[in-house]
């Protein structure tokens, strides 16, 4: 034990001498013994198959030439395996055949097949090494690593969302569309982005926390305090993909597990110090002597690793930051809200209201060079009730491209415009086969939402 100066004298059952000064210590803070119980072996051997699988550790070869061919192998042969095996055995949610579908979502019916693929993995492999290593007393060596690279990991976890939020760009404050969308046609998901997204304080104290954890984590002496943290953090996560339909789940509730299985390792002295009013040893989890120099030097060179991937993200979301800054107000489309005026099609004047579902009931110009329409238009992007868009402007012409996305080449729509007035946009062109003409007028309406405010004092519940 770290500080054990000599032995304890004969009949001083539990005694330690530490700094040369005789103290009577607990059995709480003995060294653990050396033979773990069975369950907690079985425990480990799962956890340690299941948790390495999920990470991918070796994902990171990737970016060294040569070994990405080797990790694509891998990653393919991991795909297939999880396809069949979904296809053959667990059919989740009912669904036989999956494939992996890359849009943002961690919870496709591909990533539930993966997920239970690495658990039946993990507990076959559990199995089998339970029966071939039933004789070994413990894994406290094998933790130690295993320990180490949940740590690491969830530091780098933490510090990356942390570090979007601390310059509030995970999420955005609501756009001009957003405020005009009627609120009973948002999904859970964008309420929840919408209400953090408003307070830019409150994400940053989020983000704040988080970094926070990262930090803390980095260092065995404030591990411990780091995963309690981490865990506050994490669940709360969790909590709102949970309530909020919020498609990150499974990713949210492995992190939590990963968060679990450290404080498991520490649960009789943090149940001590906490719960039980009784001396609490100290963490031994983080705290491991390594016998070589090559791994004491191994182990600062991954150290290192993480604390550049750290710096990568800070000098990733500065330059984000940036970018994202940069306003592209063009001079004869000012950002606001548009009302269309006038909307004509074949020559025949369609009013508000009227059963065409492509006719524009409103127009609206952000300040990024995109845009949002209201309308049931299936030509735009849509999303809750609105057709939005992003559009370039040739002056020279003049004429506006409306486009999907900004990697689009073909455009949508394109108008020849005109300006009557500072105020109004007359637009005309051709959707296929039929003629438009629409004139929109730019709006005063504003949104109480958009002030961001804040008393200290209020009389009435607003």
């Amino acid at each position: 034990m770290a500080g054990l100066a000599r032995a304890a004298p004969t009949g001083a059952k539990n005694y330690i001498y530490l700094n040369a000064k005789t103290i009577l210590m607990p059995d709480t803070l003995l060294p653990p013994q050396l033979s773990w119980t069975l369950p907690r072996k079985i425990l480990f051997r799962f956890f340690f198959i299941y948790l390495i699988l999920y990470t991918s550790p070796w994902y990171v070869l990737d970016s060294i030439p040569g070994l990405d061919y080797v990790t694509g192998l891998y990653f393919k042969a991991f795909e297939w395996l999880v396809i069949k095996a979904n296809e053959h055995m667990f059919q989740v949610f009912g669904i036989k055949h999956v494939q992996p579908v890359y849009n943002g979502s961690g919870d496709t019916s591909y990533d539930w097949a993966a997920n239970c693929f690495m658990l039946a993995v993990a507990a076959a492999v559990a199995a089998v090494w339970s029966v071939i290593d039933r004789k070994r007393k413990s894994y406290t060596q094998l933790n130690y690593l295993l320990c180490l690279f949940i740590r690491y990991a969830l530091a780098l976890i933490a510090f990356s969302y942390g570090i979007n939020k601390v310059f509030a760009l995970q999420m955005p404050f609501p756009s001009v569309s957003q405020l005009a969308t009627p609120l009973g046609d948002l999904l859970p998901m964008r309420l929840s982005w919408l209400f953090i997204g408003y307070s830019s304080p409150y994400q940053i104290f989020s983000g704040v926390m988080e970094v926070l954890v990262a930090l803390l984590l980095l260092y065995r002496r404030t591990a411990t305090l780091g995963i309690m943290i981490a865990t506050a953090v994490f669940v709360n996560v969790m909590m709102l993909n949970l309530c909020y339909d919020i498609p990150v789940k499974l990713y949210s509730m492995n992190l939590v597990l990963m968060c679990g299985y450290l404080l498991a390792n520490e649960y009789r002295r943090i149940a001590c110090f906490f719960v039980l009013n009784k001396p609490a040893a100290a963490c031994t989890v983080y705290h491991y002597t390594l016998p070589k120099k090559w791994m004491r030097v191994t182990r600062i060179v991954i150290k290192a690793g993480v604390v550049f991937l750290m710096g990568k993200s800070v000098y990733d979301t500065l330059g984000y930051a940036r970018e994202s800054g940069v306003t592209k107000v063009h001079k004869d489309f000012k950002p606001g809200v548009y009302t269309v005026n006038r909307y004509i099609k074949n020559n025949d004047s369609l009013p508000a209201g009227a059963a065409d579902s492509t006719r524009w009931k409103d127009f609206i110009i952000e300040n990024n060079g995109s845009g949002s329409i209201g309308s049931s238009d299936t030509l735009f992007r849509k999303r809750y009730g609105r057709g939005y868009f992003v559009f370039d402007v040739d002056t020279l012409q003049p004429v506006i491209s409306l486009k999907k996305t900004r990697q689009d080449t073909a455009s949508l729509l394109a108008f020849r415009y005109a300006l009557p007035d500072s105020n109004t946009i007359q637009l005309w062109g051709l959707r296929h086969n039929d003629s438009l003409f629409i004139e929109l007028k730019r709006s005063a309406r504003h949104f109480q939402l958009a002030e961001r405010q804040f008393h200290w004092l209020s009389e009435a519940n607003r």
